[in-house]
């Protein structure tokens, strides 16, 4: 994906990457293997420079995590 928006820091390429990653939060969160954190990730084309940003998770996406 390209976006004039976007500069790489490390070594200023404007083509990226966009992908999301889901993790668990604590304790329950592990016992009952709810995967309640959501990021998304923005990846350099170039040099693979990768960022995480936080994003919102509704709850009925973690109950149907919880079925899964």
């Amino acid at each position: 994906m390209k976006n004039t928006n976007y500069i790489c820091p490390k070594c200023a390429n404007t083509t990226f990457e966009v992908g999301e990653i889901r993790a668990t939060g604590g304790t329950l969160s592990k016992i009952f293997d709810v995967q309640n954190k959501k990021f998304t990730s923005v990846t350099c084309s170039n040099c693979t420079y990768t960022e995480f940003y936080k994003a919102s998770t509704s709850a009925l996406s973690n109950i149907f995590d919880l079925f899964t």
